[in-house]
């Protein structure tokens, strides 16, 4: 039997300031963010998503957004990203220091419709203003996260045809244009053979220079880990992760748990994977994040003896 061989070298995305954060209700202080950004990147954290330029009627807890990029742009070892969902995040993003825009699009209608009041199809739309905006910035990265790809809290399983419907259409709206792709499992009910199979085939399919893969997965089901080392497996250079496992999805009832940093790393570091991360420095953050008032963590390494953790 031929052994599984793991890849070198694995970046792990630190999406806690943002996915994380959004999920405590009442917001946050800014000074609390910090520290507890500082902590991540002490451990090694080389890429993070600091927040989301977003409305502050929507979402309260993202409106410091801006003072926490002004906090950390000149940080030359990490590679900070926002979430926008329109134009106008976008232009926000921009004029604050941020030079890696991730615009997120639903595949299914009804969680589109949930989380920025649209359909898939304007959204993509908005993409392609998105990107001529981003063409106009030298240096600026664009990521796309495309929600629900593997099920929906309102439709269900979500097929990977439907998947290729919208990645498709921002492929041409993109170009030239170098992009990360992100298949998110927005509820946390994929199973590992699920996302083998869409990465198996969406890469198949869609293969071409510039164009990078990346999985955001949950825990709700358990499957994290799990669901991130398949990723890893048929294609996926990059994971989403929250230290501690703070946060979900406020728009898809029941989502709660992101996979939790720590026990991927321990997962990859057991494979000689490189992260470049210290996973004991990374528990003293996952120490500070899950103290936060308000905050659900889902972390199993945090629960376990610090002499047992290698």
């Amino acid at each position: 039997m031929t052994a599984l061989k793991p890849p070198p070298h694995v970046e792990i995305v630190e999406v806690a300031p943002r996915d994380g954060f959004q999920s405590i209700r009442d917001p946050l202080p800014t000074i609390d963010k910090r520290r507890c950004i500082e902590a991540l990147l002490d451990a090694g954290v080389a890429r993070l998503e600091i927040g989301s330029f977003v409305s502050p009627k929507a979402i309260p807890q993202m409106a410091d957004t801006g003072e926490l990029v002004a906090a950390f742009a000149d940080r030359p070892d990490v590679r900070l990203s926002a979430l926008v969902p329109n134009l106008k995040g976008a232009e926000r993003a921009l004029a604050c220091g941020i030079r890696e825009v991730v615009y997120v699009v639903s595949v299914s209608e009804s969680h589109n419709q949930s989380n920025v009041r649209r359909s898939p199809d304007e959204s993509l739309e908005d993409l392609g203003r998105v990107i001529a905006c981003l063409r106009q910035s030298e240096g600026t990265r664009l990521r796309l996260d495309l929600g629900t790809s593997f099920d929906c809290p309102f439709e269900g399983t979500v097929s990977w045809q439907q998947v290729d419907r919208v990645l498709g259409r921002a492929l041409e709206l993109a170009g030239e244009l170098p992009l990360e792709v992100a298949l998110c499992d927005t509820t946390g009910r994929a199973s590992p053979y699920q996302v083998a199979d869409h990465f198996s085939r969406l890469r198949e399919r869609h293969a071409q220079p510039g164009l990078g893969w990346a999985f955001h997965g949950h825990d709700t089901y358990g499957m994290g880990v799990a669901n991130a080392l398949f990723a890893i497996h048929h294609g996926a250079t990059a994971v989403d992760t929250a230290c501690s496992g703070l946060g979900g999805c406020p728009f898809a009832p029941g989502a709660t748990g992101n996979t939790a940093t720590e026990d991927l790393l321990y997962a990859l570091h057991g494979g000689g994977v490189a992260t470049g991360i210290d996973l004991p420095a990374l528990l003293q953050a996952a120490d500070l994040i899950a103290a936060l008032p308000g905050g659900q963590t889902a972390s199993h390494l945090r629960q376990v003896p610090r002499e047992k953790v290698d």
